[in-house]
């Protein structure tokens, strides 16, 4: 028994250490020079979407859950956040290539239409990031339109 007691007093203070080892937080206050929206710009409906579904993980300023302040869930939103960016940065689109624009657009089309974005790890616990038919299709609809500026050279 007192092996057992000695254990749970380990991990209790193992977990009571990591609450102070923290990512930084993926914020960057203030407009964003690179973003996609500076050149191709989005209704209010399509920037709405953006910002309940997409921006959390694809974007340079993240709206952190109360639970980020747990540790270890915040090392694991964090790798959320660093995936998604690596993917597709809102923030940082205009630095791309246009080849890579133009994919990352046709990858958005793609992932929306078939319900693979928003991940459903993040719609479990953002229902309002749950995107109707309509959202989708508005959402496929910017992103294309966008690739398809891309592709002719832009705007």
């Amino acid at each position: 028994m007192k092996i057992v007691k000695r254990i749970l007093l380990a991990l209790l203070v193992v977990f009571i250490l990591i609450q102070f080892i923290r990512p930084k937080e993926n914020r960057h206050e203030g407009p964003q020079q690179a973003s996609v929206l500076n050149r191709y710009p989005a209704s209010p409906e399509v920037r709405a979407i953006l910002e309940k579904a997409c921006n959390d993980c694809h974007s340079n300023n993240t709206k952190y859950p109360w639970y980020n302040r747990v540790q270890p869930v915040a090392w694991w939103l964090n790798d959320h956040i660093e995936e998604g960016k690596r993917g597709l940065n809102f923030d940082s689109f205009l630095v791309y290539a246009p080849k890579r624009q133009a994919r990352r657009m046709e990858q958005t089309i793609g992932m929306v239409k078939k319900g693979v974005m928003p991940l459903k790890s993040y719609t479990w616990i953002h229902k309002d990031a749950i995107l109707t038919p309509a959202e989708k299709a508005a959402l496929a609809g910017w992103a294309d339109s966008v690739r398809q500026a891309v592709l002719a050279g832009g705007i």
